[in-house]
């Protein structure tokens, strides 16, 4: 609000405001002359035409006399509780403005000697390192908790969670939609066009003997509805297809593209029968549900179950299912280039599974046994080389790699039994002898001598569980821009930021 008292120098259209005079002796004090700015002066030296008011910009300035302290008269003197009070707080305020004095100094010391040094840091997160092997996380946990030191922000806790929450619901969509257009292929399918309605028809053409040359022969004739069938064995209905065990499955690849494909399959328990579809998605909006391996039955082509039908104990998290390529002629030529496609399981509707066994389900001991045993030979050689690969396994796994690269003139991901061990003799991965040949028998169940070295380092280094491959596989999509199969490190540049690590910031 303004004061109806105090009013300022303004001339509008002639009309003169009152002076300062005027109002002087209402505040009660005098500005002196050299402070005080008048409507005049300011005209005089900043000319303007006649129709803009003039303002007098002196009572926007503050007097001394504003900036004095008014002390009451009569005032009692302050007692000697309140003086060592006074004198207390005056000493605790000058000891804390001089330890954090200390603190800045020392700060400023130490930016200097790691930034003149950077060796000494290096050194030290060495040290640090050395004494963080006796805990009980991995490399890989301790940077990961790294981190989420300097990348968490807990005011993204709330929008990390809505983001994880439709996240779940949209994979759960995809596989209502997969689930539903599987019903949907296997439904359409017209019962006139089943190769078995032929059956019946070359069935009476070899009754006859001498057929009458001037007669068509009867599967050159227009079919009648007497001559078909209403229903054939391979007629499904709905109620046969629910009988199913639906798992999310990955191709074991190292071509990038091929391992990021999402495929869904299907179990069905009436036939034993196998079929696996891929969602994909063409831009924002449109998405397509194609089927990869056809429904059909199918058998083990490598492992102690070569040969063997898949039955419903053969499908769980971690299980690997193998296929020749030559026999699926849809596959891309990425794939048809391996003579095997090996798909993991990584989730399973493990509700239904339970549901779906039964007691009377068989068993096959002896290879249920022989499986174990392997496992254990495997996890004996795993616990030699933990702390060796506790203490250097990144250094381990991409020098690995790259020597396995460089073995393999051919190109074809196989490796004989000389090259294996020469590469863990340069890596100084001692394994005994006994170990060595039994993982080599588990690992050449084929008998030609060579393995895939992708295969024998997963053996015998061992690999991360489903979950963590899980968002392994959801980095390496946000990176893979152009869907090549491969990341160039310029990609990674421009995904990954480091500022805010407590390492950068110290320099």
């Amino acid at each position: 609000m303004i004061n109806t008292g105090t009013q300022m120098d303004l001339e509008v259209k002639g009309v003169a405001a009152t002076s300062r005079s005027q109002i002087q002796p209402f505040f009660g004090r005098k500005k002196p002359l050299q402070q005080r700015w008048t409507s005049e002066s300011w005209t005089n030296q900043n000319s303007c035409p006649p129709v803009v008011p003039r303002l007098d910009l002196g009572s926007l300035v503050d007097s001394d006399d504003e900036d004095q302290n008014t002390i009451p008269e009569n005032l009692p003197a302050p007692t000697d509780k309140y003086k060592l009070k006074y004198q207390q707080s005056k000493t605790e305020i000058k000891e804390s403005y001089k330890q954090y004095s200390q603190r800045n100094a020392e700060n400023t010391k130490s930016n200097v000697t790691h930034k003149q040094s950077p060796r000494n840091k290096i050194d030290e997160k060495c040290v640090q390192d050395e004494e963080a092997n006796t805990d009980d996380l991995t490399t890989l946990d301790r940077k990961a908790l790294l981190q989420e030191g300097y990348a968490d922000n807990p005011c993204d806790k709330q929008q990390r969670a809505r983001k994880l929450d439709a996240e779940i619901v949209a994979a759960e969509k995809k596989k209502q939609i997969v689930a539903e257009q599987v019903m949907i292929d296997h439904l359409s399918r017209a019962v006139i066009s089943d190769p078995e309605q032929n059956l019946a028809i070359e069935q009476k053409e070899s009754d006859h003997i001498l057929p009458d040359s001037k007669m068509t022969p009867l599967r050159f004739r227009k079919r009648t509805l007497h001559e078909t069938k209403i229903r054939t064995h391979s007629t499904l209905t709905e109620n046969v297809l629910s009988h199913k065990l639906q798992f999310d499955g990955r191709i074991v690849s190292r071509n990038g593209r091929d391992a990021c494909r999402e495929l869904i399959g299907f179990f069905f328990t009436h036939d034993q029968s196998l079929t696996i579809y891929e969602y994909r998605q063409f831009g924002k909006n449109r998405t397509n549900v194609l089927p990869f391996i056809q429904k059909s039955i199918y058998n083990h082509q490598c492992g102690r179950r070569k040969g063997k039908q898949y039955r419903l104990g053969d499908f769980y998290v971690g299980a690997t299912l193998t296929f020749f390529s030559s026999d699926h002629l849809s596959l891309p030529e990425s794939i048809k280039e391996n003579t095997l496609l090996k798909l993991r399981i990584t989730n399973i509707d493990q509700i239904a599974l339970d549901s779906l066994k039964t007691a009377s389900m068989e068993q096959e001991d002896d290879i249920i046994i022989q499986e174990t045993n392997d496992r254990l030979v495997f996890k004996a050689i795993q616990d030699v080389l933990k702390e060796k690969l506790h203490k250097r396994g990144v250094r381990i796994l991409t020098g690995l790699g790259k020597y396995f690269q460089q073995l393999d003139k051919e190109g074809n991901g196989l490796l004989d039994k000389a090259d294996f061990k020469q590469a863990l003799k340069v890596f100084h991965l001692e394994v005994s002898e006994k170990d060595f040949e039994s993982a080599w028998l588990i690992l050449n169940d084929n008998g030609n001598g060579k393995v895939d070295y992708g295969e024998f380092k997963r053996g015998i280094i061992g690999e991360m569980n489903e979950y963590r491959k899980s968002y392994v596989r959801k980095a390496f999509m946000k990176l893979d821009f152009n869907k090549s199969g491969s990341v160039p490190i310029i990609n990674i540049r421009k995904c990954y930021c480091a500022k805010k690590h407590s390492q950068v910031i110290s320099g």
